[in-house]
């Protein structure tokens, strides 16, 4: 691989006349950062890494240029959409080239129960648009987003996400049929466009955007609710945690998200903590307006009750237009917890964990027990491959390396299974990986091995 400077760099500007460009040292430390320094072990080592150049198409035709230009060059390529995600996936471990992809923003089309979008498309935006465009046969909205909704891009979800709002009624991205089709790009002196369907596009399903540059996104839609929210409270995270797995079993109840927290992390979260009585652990729900009242039954028979409710249209007003005083609640779930706790406590981070089917509850309460005040439990309840089942971004009080590993050890030992949040290595992301050859896809998408070298081993 050929470094990004001198004659390179010129040539390479050159042949990309007309092509956005920027090399200030603004612009590429802004654009060579995510959301890594969640992570006590990347941020050491990943801060400072930056691109030497960045570019921003804005239509497939200029990623075709910019594909060419790379590999006739040899320059290293890494992608970018709205930076969110928390392993490094847009860090530039050898400079070169960053490829911003928010430029490539439009919705392609849309019909009943489907849309295809352009890579850059910000999720909250697809939204917007969609609630702007009904269909005749009624309105239509994206099945599921993550937290970052408001900056991350469809095509860096597909890249670089698995699950969100949502997924406790869609399952995740990896599903079949959650992702109809992707448009990629190769990085080859003369570039194909390719359009995997079906099964296919696992092969760039989370891969960090190692093997091919995403263009275009097919998704099925879902028909549109008006989400009410609520926060839910209860004595224990044990009650809470059976009214999460119950509510994400009732298949009368319509929902978007389901997220439990354990009584010791409200407090961390200001606007949230007014609302829930010390020591309670908390449910932030979203259902369909018309069942909150089944919502409500639902929590009493667990021994909650609903501490904070907000309608359907003012959910609506906060998450698209930025207004109220609560923001969207799915801004406090997900990975936003941990954003939100790392204000009030900067040595937290955070921890990803799949419960074993069957055994969800008992391994909760077992580590609430055995961990005490330096694991957090926060549990996501999601479905998979059709089947209810219950994960974890717990909030971790650090304090060493090893002692986070021996926490990983002591998880796994009783039965949880990590997914490492603390690797920008592809191959190191545990079950979060797919089913599928993306090592000899990438083989043949980047036969240079140009595509955010380092993150993937297996060659």
């Amino acid at each position: 691989m050929e470094a990004l400077t001198g004659e390179v760099a010129d040539r390479l500007r050159a042949a990309l006349d007309g092509v956005p460009l920027a090399d200030d040292p603004a612009t590429l430390r802004l654009k060579s950062r995510d959301f890594f320094w969640f992570s006590p072990i990347l941020k050491p080592q990943l801060d400072g890494r930056q691109a030497t150049m960045v570019a921003m198409p804005r239509s497939c035709e200029e990623v075709i240029r910019v594909a060419a230009e790379a590999a006739r060059l040899r320059i290293p390529v890494t992608l970018r959409g709205g930076g969110t995600g928390n392993y490094g996936q847009a860090v530039p471990l050898e400079g070169g080239l960053l490829v911003d992809l928010t430029g490539l923003d439009r919705v392609v089309w849309t019909k009943p129960g489907a849309g295809r979008f352009e890579a850059g498309a910000r999720l909250l935006d697809i939204d917007r648009a969609l609630r702007d465009r009904p269909e005749a046969s009624g309105r239509w909205e994206l099945r599921f987003h993550p937290s970052t909704r408001k900056q991350a891009t469809i095509g860096g979800f597909i890249a670089g996400g698995a699950a969100g709002c949502g997924s406790c009624t869609w399952g995740q991205i990896s599903d079949p049929g959650a992702v109809h089709a992707v448009q990629v790009v190769t990085v080859e002196e003369t570039p194909r466009v390719l359009e995997l369907r079906g099964s296919e596009v696992l092969k760039v399903l989370h891969a960090y955007g190692v093997n091919g540059i995403i263009t275009e996104v097919e998704l099925p839609l879902a028909p549109w609710q008006p989400w009410a929210e609520r926060i839910a409270a209860f004595p224990t995270l044990a009650d809470a945690a059976r009214f999460g797995s119950g509510l994400g079993a009732s298949e009368g109840i319509a929902k978007k998200e389901i997220a439990i927290f354990d009584g010791r992390i409200p407090p961390l979260l200001k606007r949230v903590a007014p609302h829930v009585p010390a020591g309670h652990a908390m449910a932030i729900v979203m259902v369909s307006e018309a069942q909150g009242p089944a919502l409500a039954e639902c929590a009493a028979a667990h021994g909650g009750a609903i501490v904070y409710e907000r309608g359907a249209d003012e959910a609506e007003i906060a998450t698209f237009d930025g207004k109220g005083a609560m923001p969207p609640l799915y801004e406090y779930t997900w990975n936003h917890t941990t954003l939100h706790a790392l204000k009030v406590e900067p040595d937290i981070t955070y921890l990803q964990i799949r419960f074993p089917e069957g055994a969800e509850l008992s391994l909760v309460e077992a580590m609430e027990d055995r961990f005490g005040d330096e694991l957090l439990l926060h549990l996501e309840i999601q479905r998979r491959f059709g089947r209810v089942f219950v994960s974890g971004l717990p909030l971790l009080r650090y304090s060493s390396p090893e002692r986070l590993a021996e926490v990983v050890a002591e998880v796994e030992a009783m039965g949880g299974a990590v997914s490492n949040p603390h690797t920008y290595i592809l191959d190191n992301a545990g079950w979060k990986r797919t089913d599928a050859p993306q090592a000899s896809f990438k083989a043949m998408a980047d036969p240079y091995g140009l595509m955010n070298p380092g993150k993937l081993l297996e060659r």
